[in-house]
Protein backbone atom coordinates (compact mmCIF):
# COMPACT_ATOMS: atom_id res chain seq x y z
CA UNK A 1 0.00 0.00 0.00
CA UNK A 2 1.47 3.03 -1.10
CA UNK A 3 1.61 6.19 0.62
CA UNK A 4 -1.55 8.25 -0.89
CA UNK A 5 -3.70 5.34 -0.27
CA UNK A 6 -2.82 5.37 3.29
CA UNK A 7 -3.93 9.10 3.28
CA UNK A 8 -7.13 8.69 1.50
CA UNK A 9 -8.11 5.80 4.08
CA UNK A 10 -7.05 8.13 7.06
CA UNK A 11 -9.38 10.88 5.95
CA UNK A 12 -12.24 8.44 5.01
CA UNK A 13 -11.84 7.10 8.40
CA UNK A 14 -11.80 10.62 10.47
CA UNK A 15 -14.72 11.95 8.15
CA UNK A 16 -16.85 9.03 8.68
CA UNK A 17 -15.85 8.71 12.65
CA UNK A 18 -16.94 12.29 12.55
CA UNK A 19 -19.98 12.04 10.65
CA UNK A 20 -21.24 8.79 13.24
CA UNK A 21 -20.35 11.02 16.20
CA UNK A 22 -22.73 13.63 15.15
CA UNK A 23 -25.34 11.24 14.10
CA UNK A 24 -24.82 9.51 17.78
CA UNK A 25 -25.06 12.91 19.43
CA UNK A 26 -28.28 14.28 17.52
CA UNK A 27 -30.19 11.41 18.45
CA UNK A 28 -29.02 11.03 22.01
CA UNK A 29 -30.26 14.90 22.37
CA UNK A 30 -26.48 16.06 23.67
CA UNK A 31 -25.30 19.18 22.29
CA UNK A 32 -22.05 20.65 23.64
CA UNK A 33 -22.85 24.17 24.51
CA UNK A 34 -19.87 26.50 26.21
CA UNK A 35 -20.58 29.58 27.70
CA UNK A 36 -17.51 31.55 28.84
CA UNK A 37 -17.63 35.49 30.66
CA UNK A 38 -15.44 37.74 31.73
CA UNK A 39 -15.48 40.42 34.36
CA UNK A 40 -13.73 43.38 34.27
CA UNK A 41 -13.58 45.86 37.41
CA UNK A 42 -12.43 49.06 35.64
CA UNK A 43 -12.73 51.29 39.12
CA UNK A 44 -14.67 51.90 42.30
CA UNK A 45 -16.01 55.77 43.06
CA UNK A 46 -17.33 56.60 46.27
CA UNK A 47 -20.87 58.86 45.97
CA UNK A 48 -23.14 59.67 48.02
CA UNK A 49 -26.26 59.94 45.96
CA UNK A 50 -29.76 59.58 47.49
CA UNK A 51 -32.73 57.92 45.46
CA UNK A 52 -36.34 59.89 46.31
CA UNK A 53 -38.66 58.63 43.79
CA UNK A 54 -39.61 55.49 41.62
CA UNK A 55 -41.56 55.25 38.55
CA UNK A 56 -42.27 52.57 35.97
CA UNK A 57 -42.48 53.39 31.86
CA UNK A 58 -43.97 51.27 28.96
CA UNK A 59 -42.22 52.88 26.20
CA UNK A 60 -43.05 51.52 22.12
CA UNK A 61 -39.99 53.18 20.21
CA UNK A 62 -40.08 52.46 16.25
CA UNK A 63 -36.75 52.32 14.11
CA UNK A 64 -36.54 52.70 10.68
CA UNK A 65 -33.52 53.49 8.25
CA UNK A 66 -33.55 54.21 4.66
CA UNK A 67 -31.02 53.33 2.31
CA UNK A 68 -30.95 53.59 -1.48
CA UNK A 69 -29.78 50.70 -3.75
CA UNK A 70 -27.76 52.57 -6.71
CA UNK A 71 -29.00 55.60 -5.70
CA UNK A 72 -32.59 54.70 -7.26
CA UNK A 73 -34.31 51.91 -5.06
CA UNK A 74 -35.41 52.21 -0.98
CA UNK A 75 -34.41 49.40 0.52
CA UNK A 76 -35.49 50.17 4.55
CA UNK A 77 -35.15 48.36 7.70
CA UNK A 78 -37.32 48.64 10.46
CA UNK A 79 -38.02 47.26 13.66
CA UNK A 80 -40.24 48.25 16.97
CA UNK A 81 -39.27 47.92 20.17
CA UNK A 82 -41.24 47.71 23.61
CA UNK A 83 -39.04 48.82 26.46
CA UNK A 84 -40.34 48.16 29.74
CA UNK A 85 -37.97 50.49 32.28
CA UNK A 86 -37.95 51.09 36.49
CA UNK A 87 -36.65 54.94 36.57
CA UNK A 88 -35.10 55.76 39.70
CA UNK A 89 -34.83 59.72 40.47
CA UNK A 90 -32.62 61.40 43.37
CA UNK A 91 -29.47 64.08 43.95
CA UNK A 92 -25.56 63.81 44.19
CA UNK A 93 -25.12 65.01 47.56
CA UNK A 94 -21.66 66.05 46.10
CA UNK A 95 -22.81 68.71 44.82
CA UNK A 96 -24.51 70.54 47.99
CA UNK A 97 -22.86 73.39 49.31
CA UNK A 98 -23.90 73.87 52.78
CA UNK A 99 -22.35 75.94 55.60
CA UNK A 100 -23.57 76.95 59.39
CA UNK A 101 -24.73 80.52 60.31
CA UNK A 102 -22.42 83.19 61.27
CA UNK A 103 -23.48 84.65 63.72
CA UNK A 104 -24.19 81.68 66.22
CA UNK A 105 -27.63 80.57 65.33
CA UNK A 106 -28.58 76.61 65.03
CA UNK A 107 -29.42 77.21 61.36
CA UNK A 108 -27.71 75.20 58.24
CA UNK A 109 -27.43 77.05 55.14
CA UNK A 110 -27.61 75.62 51.47
CA UNK A 111 -26.59 78.04 49.59
CA UNK A 112 -26.64 75.68 46.19
CA UNK A 113 -28.74 72.77 46.04
CA UNK A 114 -28.56 70.22 42.84
CA UNK A 115 -31.75 69.64 40.56
CA UNK A 116 -33.30 66.01 40.94
CA UNK A 117 -31.66 64.08 38.04
CA UNK A 118 -32.10 60.20 36.99
CA UNK A 119 -30.05 57.81 38.81
CA UNK A 120 -30.57 54.58 37.34
CA UNK A 121 -32.41 53.16 34.44
CA UNK A 122 -33.07 49.16 34.72
CA UNK A 123 -34.89 48.21 31.25
CA UNK A 124 -36.16 45.13 29.77
CA UNK A 125 -36.38 45.21 26.13
CA UNK A 126 -38.12 43.21 23.49
CA UNK A 127 -38.07 43.14 19.34
CA UNK A 128 -40.42 42.83 17.70
CA UNK A 129 -41.34 43.11 13.71
CA UNK A 130 -37.97 42.94 12.61
CA UNK A 131 -37.75 43.75 9.01
CA UNK A 132 -34.44 43.82 7.13
CA UNK A 133 -33.85 45.25 3.56
CA UNK A 134 -32.65 43.12 0.53
CA UNK A 135 -29.15 44.88 1.38
CA UNK A 136 -29.91 46.87 4.21
CA UNK A 137 -29.67 44.09 6.84
CA UNK A 138 -29.35 44.76 10.72
CA UNK A 139 -25.94 44.82 12.24
CA UNK A 140 -25.00 44.21 15.91
CA UNK A 141 -24.18 47.89 15.50
CA UNK A 142 -27.23 48.65 14.94
CA UNK A 143 -29.16 46.91 17.39
CA UNK A 144 -26.41 48.75 20.20
CA UNK A 145 -28.16 52.24 18.44
CA UNK A 146 -31.34 51.23 18.89
CA UNK A 147 -31.10 50.07 22.53
CA UNK A 148 -29.49 53.84 22.92
CA UNK A 149 -31.70 55.80 21.54
CA UNK A 150 -34.54 54.02 23.36
CA UNK A 151 -32.70 54.41 26.97
CA UNK A 152 -31.97 58.11 26.09
CA UNK A 153 -36.17 58.39 24.85
CA UNK A 154 -36.70 56.90 28.20
CA UNK A 155 -34.90 59.16 30.10
CA UNK A 156 -36.58 62.23 28.87
CA UNK A 157 -39.43 60.51 29.50
CA UNK A 158 -38.55 60.37 33.07
CA UNK A 159 -37.54 64.15 33.41
CA UNK A 160 -40.41 65.04 32.11
CA UNK A 161 -42.55 63.53 34.79
CA UNK A 162 -43.44 64.03 37.88
CA UNK A 163 -40.93 62.20 39.35
CA UNK A 164 -38.44 65.38 39.33
CA UNK A 165 -41.35 67.20 41.48
CA UNK A 166 -41.75 64.66 43.60
CA UNK A 167 -38.02 63.84 44.17
CA UNK A 168 -37.48 67.55 44.74
CA UNK A 169 -40.49 68.08 48.08
CA UNK A 170 -39.62 64.56 49.16
CA UNK A 171 -35.87 65.69 49.71
CA UNK A 172 -36.37 69.09 50.78
CA UNK A 173 -39.35 68.34 53.61
CA UNK A 174 -36.97 64.95 54.86
CA UNK A 175 -33.71 67.74 55.66
CA UNK A 176 -36.27 70.14 57.23
CA UNK A 177 -37.85 67.50 59.86
CA UNK A 178 -33.87 66.13 60.04
CA UNK A 179 -33.09 69.75 60.69
CA UNK A 180 -35.89 70.64 63.06
CA UNK A 181 -35.48 66.79 65.21
CA UNK A 182 -32.33 68.35 66.09
CA UNK A 183 -33.28 71.71 67.00
CA UNK A 184 -31.34 73.23 64.05
CA UNK A 185 -33.26 75.65 61.33
CA UNK A 186 -32.81 74.65 57.82
CA UNK A 187 -32.20 78.01 55.15
CA UNK A 188 -32.44 76.70 51.36
CA UNK A 189 -31.66 78.89 48.48
CA UNK A 190 -34.79 81.47 47.63
CA UNK A 191 -36.23 79.64 45.18
CA UNK A 192 -36.13 76.18 46.79
CA UNK A 193 -37.17 77.68 50.50
CA UNK A 194 -40.23 79.31 48.84
CA UNK A 195 -40.99 75.52 47.96
CA UNK A 196 -40.95 74.29 51.33
CA UNK A 197 -42.30 76.82 52.55
CA UNK A 198 -45.63 75.66 51.04
CA UNK A 199 -44.69 71.58 52.17
CA UNK A 200 -44.92 73.28 55.68
CA UNK A 201 -48.24 75.15 55.23
CA UNK A 202 -49.67 72.17 53.92
CA UNK A 203 -48.20 69.39 56.15
CA UNK A 204 -49.57 71.65 59.47
CA UNK A 205 -52.97 72.02 57.63
CA UNK A 206 -53.44 68.45 56.95
CA UNK A 207 -51.82 67.98 61.01
CA UNK A 208 -54.31 70.45 62.25
CA UNK A 209 -57.27 68.48 60.35
CA UNK A 210 -56.53 65.27 61.38
CA UNK A 211 -56.40 66.48 65.04
CA UNK A 212 -59.99 68.28 64.69
CA UNK A 213 -61.36 64.89 62.70
CA UNK A 214 -60.09 62.36 65.34
CA UNK A 215 -60.22 65.01 68.26
CA UNK A 216 -56.46 64.36 69.37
Amino acid sequence: MDFLTTVLLLLVGVGGGAALANALRSRSGVTNVRHESTLLLERIEKVFKVVMAEGYFSEIYNYQDQKKILYLLNDPKKAMVIAKSKVLVGFDFSKVRIRPSENGEKKLIIEAFPKPEVLSIDTDYKFYDIQAGILNHFSGADYTQILDEAKRAMNERALQSDLPKIANNQIQYMMYQLASSMGWQLQLPEAEQRQLDVLKAQADNTTNYKQLTTGE
